[in-house]
């Protein structure tokens, strides 16, 4: 019974404080409303590629719960951006409460086709404004949004089915075309030389075919969607001709490869992409002035070690915020001059079962943040480990690194792993290079490690600082208290006379890809 008589009067007090309560009478508003922004800056998209999503806040700073008659935007139902105001998507809402001395977000994002507002613009400046009552007490907070044209290429989908085109080609080097599940299709003969009037986004993986060569010329960009990339397959070949750039900042004559997300958030995220796959059987790679960045793998090199002609040729090139490798080269051939690698979730540079490398004037650094890491910057071996723990081995035929620098934040920054006591090559020398390497308890043993062998390392210097600006921001120059200075072996400076900006270095030549400079005060 008691309980009864509690639950009733339990009942009757929260009616009563209902029936009392006047928070819930809203008045209409006033255009007293304050915002966390005056106007929205959706910062640059591609054509038909959504934004990111965006914030505001609405403030009602009275001492009245009120009711914003609508919110809605400009162009209404025409308009290509969209709202989300208190939870509830749309573009025009009625009667939006709010109460006293709170606030409300509203998230905005946009998809635009350039070709539907502008005749022949490869830029347009796409406005429109959020508007908050009407009236006199109309209130506005500009919505801006640049939007980039660009050639597209992707798979083709089935509308029946919905399935994704995925790509065919000779993996095992049998003559016949094997099936993969890679999304993606090869480039038709008009798109085998991409130029720099426009952008390039690619979704999926673009092929280059047997035989064919893609160009790219020189202030070309190409971004990629996530898992997406391109592989060059069997005799068919990439030529990169980027050059030398005259703003360092704007990289104007470069190549520049990154994802297809142009906010300043997705700036410096890794592993936005795939990778640029050299596979199998593909040959005489070129790159040169070229920036590879924010990808899983930045360059991906396989095979043909024993091919006359180098398999890749890389020069005057940086590659970072690799998630995991800066370059990852299997049983193939690689040279590099001018070449910065650094931020890579594993190494930087992976010269994996065997090989032919030679890296002269390179900076192979990681100063990776993001997580932990596993690898150094530099790793070395001659064999592959199959999923039974079964190694194979391959002949690393030469590894030399002339006037380089090999450091990072983690130690040791190189590790040379080989088939002990196996009939396969494992020849690698380092000439004039900075390096971390502290053997901290004698860990590292045998005759990889004997730093006093001069056919293994001449003329080294280990765990001295390189001096970089600021390697964290993938700034790897190199100040005037670099203790790779003046360091270089003037043979191989002859061989590559001008660093990665074009400064000559034969008279006094210093480690790395580039000459030092006196960094300004900041």
């Amino acid at each position: 019974m008691k309980r009864l008589v509690y639950f009733l009067f339990t009942i009757s007090i929260l009616m009563l404080w209902s029936s009392c309560r006047k928070d819930f009478d809203f008045a209409p508003s006033t255009g007293n409303l304050e915002f966390s922004k005056d106007t929205i800056y959706l910062d640059t998209i591609f054509s038909n590629i959504g934004s990111s999503t965006y914030n505001l806040k609405v403030y009602n700073r009275s001492d009245e719960d009120i009711a914003i008659p609508t919110v809605r935007l400009g162009e209404g139902q025409a308009s290509n951006y969209r709202l989300n105001v208190d939870g509830m998507p749309g573009k025009e809402f009625q009667n939006v409460e709010l109460l006293a001395n709170d606030s409300l977000f509203i998230f905005v994002e946009t998809t635009a086709d350039i070709e539907a507002l502008s005749q022949n613009s490869l830029e347009f400046l796409y406005t429109d404004a959020i508007e908050f009552d009407s009236g006199n007490n109309l209130q506005k907070v500009e919505l801006v949004t640049l939007i980039k044209d660009a050639v597209f290429i992707y798979p083709d989908r089935d509308n029946t089915t919905g399935i994704i085109e995925t790509l065919s080609f000779d993996i095992d080097g049998d003559g016949t075309p094997d099936d993969t599940t890679l999304q993606g299709r090869f480039l038709e003969d008009n798109e085998l030389t991409f130029t720099n009037e426009i952008p390039y986004v690619i979704y999926g993986y673009a092929a280059v075919d047997e035989g064919d060569v893609l160009t790219i010329e020189a202030g070309a960009r190409v971004h990629f969607h996530s898992n997406s990339g391109l592989i060059v397959t069997n005799n068919a070949s990439l030529k990169v001709n980027g050059a030398l750039s005259t703003d360092q900042e704007l990289l104007e004559n470069e190549v520049i490869f990154e994802g297809d997300r142009l906010e300043p958030l997705f700036a410096d995220v890794p592993g936005q992409w795939g990778t640029i796959w050299l596979f199998n059987g593909s040959a005489d790679n070129d790159i040169n002035y070229a920036t590879i960045k924010n990808g899983t793998i930045g360059v991906l090199c396989e095979g043909n070690q024993d091919a006359i002609d180098t398999k890749l040729t890389i020069t005057n090139s940086q590659i970072y915020n690799s998630s995991n490798f800066g370059i990852l080269a299997r049983a193939t051939s690689v040279t590099a001059e001018n070449v910065v690698l650094n931020n890579s979730g594993q190494s930087s540079f992976a010269g994996t079962f065997g090989g032919r490398f030679n890296f002269t004037h390179c900076t192979i650094a990681n100063y990776w943040t993001n997580f932990g890491r596993q690898f150094p910057a530099l790793l070395l071996n001659n064999f592959i480990t199959d999923d039974n723990n079964i190694d194979t081995g391959n002949d690393l035929v030469e590894a030399n690194f002339n006037n380089c620098i090999i450091f990072g934040n983690d130690n040791p920054e190189v590790i040379l792993e080989n088939i002990p006591n196996s009939s396969f090559d494992f020849n690698f020398k380092f000439t004039n290079c900075l390096i971390r390497f502290q053997n901290t308890n004698n860990f590292f043993t045998g005759d990889n490690y004997n730093f006093s062998n001069p056919d293994l390392y001449e003329n080294c210097i280990f765990n001295a600082e390189p001096d970089f600006k600021n390697p964290f921001e993938n700034l790897m120059m190199i100040g005037e208290n670099s203790a790779g200075n003046d360091q270089g072996n003037f043979v191989f400076a002859s061989q590559v006379p001008f660093d990665i900006i074009n400064t000559s270095r034969t008279a006094s030549p210093d480690l790395g890809a580039y000459q030092h400079v006196i960094f300004d005060e900041d």
